[in-house]
C-alpha cells in the first residue's frame, strides 16, 4: 500500500512540475455577427481561455497560430469542434455557444 501511495505522489509531482505555463495564441479570433454590428475581435487570446460567443454570432474565423474549439454551451465544458488556424466555422446565432483556445 505504501508503494502505491509513493507512486501516486511521484506521478502527481511529475504532472505538476511538468505542466507548461499558459501562453497566448498569436493573432485574432474574429466573430462576424450581423451586417449592422462591428466584428467581435479577440486579440492574442490566452491558451486555455474560454469566451462566450455573442448572441448574434454567425461565423467564427480563427486567424491565430493555434487551434480553437467551438463548444455547445457557454462554459467550454462540453467537447468542442476544432477550428484550425486560418479556417472558419459557422456558429449558430443563439448566445449558447463558446470557444476555447488550445
Amino acid at each position: 500500500m505504501k508503494a502505491l501511495s509513493t507512486v501516486a505522489a511521484l506521478v502527481l509531482g511529475g504532472v505538476l512540475l511538468g505542466a507548461s505555463p499558459a501562453h497566448a495564441a498569436t493573432g485574432e479570433v474574429v466573430v462576424f455577427k450581423t451586417e449592422l454590428e462591428d466584428l467581435e475581435r479577440y486579440t492574442d487570446p490566452a491558451s486555455g481561455s474560454c469566451h462566450r460567443l455573442p448572441a448574434t454570432a454567425h461565423v467564427l474565423f480563427n486567424m491565430t497560430d493555434t487551434e480553437v474549439r467551438i463548444h455547445p454551451g457557454t462554459t467550454c465544458f462540453a467537447p468542442g469542434v476544432p477550428v484550425a488556424s486560418d479556417r472558419g466555422w459557422h456558429a449558430p446565432p443563439s448566445g449558447l455557444f463558446s470557444f476555447s483556445v488550445a
